[in-house]
């Protein structure tokens, strides 16, 4: 099978182009926008169309939604497949969606819900996967000196969102304002398994916030205009995730050695160990095996969906202790093949239980793998995907 992959260097590509190559598709990769984030709808548009005037492609696909991407595949009539793996994905509200030629596939059940009615017969959910393959791989060519690099009690890869949570640029709200924002933030960082923060935004308070903040995002042309979704998911939710991660690991670094893997400054952290940014393809998975418990926190923009740090991490055979999503008990069972957390208080202690627990964490670890490799690996859900796609 002939794809046309358009790539912008979302870290799940090479996983996709691994599997889909191992299974015999032949790969035609667009690379231009890794190197270069300044192109414009025109250039993208030529960047598409001339390969598939020169060749025929069973389809085309991307990480995420490009408008351009299902115009030109409307207009040669050939489908356009992309999986979201992110949110917000503030492209999903182009006019674009409403292709026929569109097979759009959402790794969140919440993000479906949404969107599906606007296009019924071509927007699907499909949970992301583990790269069991590549990732054993790697993980079996850990070395003493790996051990002695990576090995550790708690960690965790990724960032502290402080570097880009666009709340941050808020100047000046009213005292009053910034108190009912404020308790907005604090009442989501409270409650696990659920994201009400859309549910609070109405017109007033969606137009008092672009009054403080400059720069408000503006949906281009021939884009749903929901303003209510973008404050919250954009702009409140990212704080909400900022914060969380901050409060977390400054508890856990105060009471355990903590290692955090990242680019943000983490001077609010005096007691976490920052090891810096860890390489996704080389690093990741020997850190994920190596920690006796690997921590993630999805960014509240993702209301249901298991993120890919979670299904990365059972590829390694790392033991997961992961906040509370509604879409995990689909897929895995609490306390046999990963453990959740619904508090703070609740993080700690699990901690605490696991550290000292180790044949019993191990155990879990094991079993997580076992059903990553099992139901959940990316061959197999990538040959979902193209038999949805055909």
């Amino acid at each position: 099978m002939n794809i046309l992959f358009y790539r912008y260097n979302s870290i799940y590509e090479p996983a996709i182009i691994g599997a889909w190559t191992r299974q015999g598709h032949q790969i035609t990769e667009i690379t231009e926008e890794m190197q270069n984030k300044e192109l414009t709808p025109k250039e993208q548009l030529l960047l598409v169309s001339a390969p598939m005037k020169e060749r025929s492609f069973h389809f085309v696909f991307s990480i995420n939604f490009f408008p351009v991407i299902a115009d030109v595949c409307n207009i040669f009539k050939t489908p356009y497949a992309c999986w979201i793996v992110d949110s917000p994905v503030l492209e999903l509200y182009s006019d674009s969606i409403y292709h026929p030629w569109n097979r759009i596939f959402l790794f969140d059940y919440a993000l479906y819900e949404e969107f599906a009615p606007k296009n019924p017969d071509c927007i699907f959910h499909l949970p992301l996967a583990s790269d069991v393959t590549t990732m054993t791989l790697i993980c079996d060519g850990i070395t003493q000196k790996d051990q002695d690099k990576y090995g550790c009690d708690i960690s965790f890869v990724g960032s502290l969102y402080s570097e880009k949570c666009p709340y941050n640029k808020l100047q000046d709200p009213p005292d009053y304002f910034r108190g009912y924002l404020d308790g907005i933030i604090n009442a989501q960082l409270r409650i696990y398994g659920c994201n009400f923060i859309r549910e609070l935004m109405t017109d007033s308070l969606v137009e008092e916030f672009k009054k403080y903040l400059p720069g408000f995002y503006q949906f281009p042309e021939k884009y749903e205009k929901n303003e209510q979704a973008l404050v919250a998911d954009l702009y409140l939710s990212t704080k909400v995730t900022e914060q969380e991660r901050l409060r977390l690991l400054k508890a856990l670094s105060e009471r355990f050695p903590v290692e955090l893997y990242t680019g943000s400054d983490t001077t609010a952290l005096p007691r976490i160990h920052n090891r810096g940014l860890a390489h996704t393809h080389s690093e990741m998975p020997k850190i994920f095996r190596l920690s006796r418990i690997n921590l993630n926190m999805t960014a509240k923009s993702i209301k249901t969906a298991l993120p890919l740090r979670i299904w990365d991490i059972l590829a390694c055979g790392g033991f997961v202790l992961t906040n509370y999503q509604s879409e995990i008990p689909e897929y895995f069972e609490i306390g046999t093949d990963l453990e959740t957390y619904s508090s703070q208080e609740e993080l700690l202690e699990k901690c605490q239980y696991y550290l000292s627990h180790e044949a019993e964490r191990t155990q879990i670890a094991l079993n997580g793998y076992q059903k990553a490799q099992q139901y959940h690996q990316l061959e197999g859900r990538l040959a979902e995907m193209v038999r949805m796609i055909l």
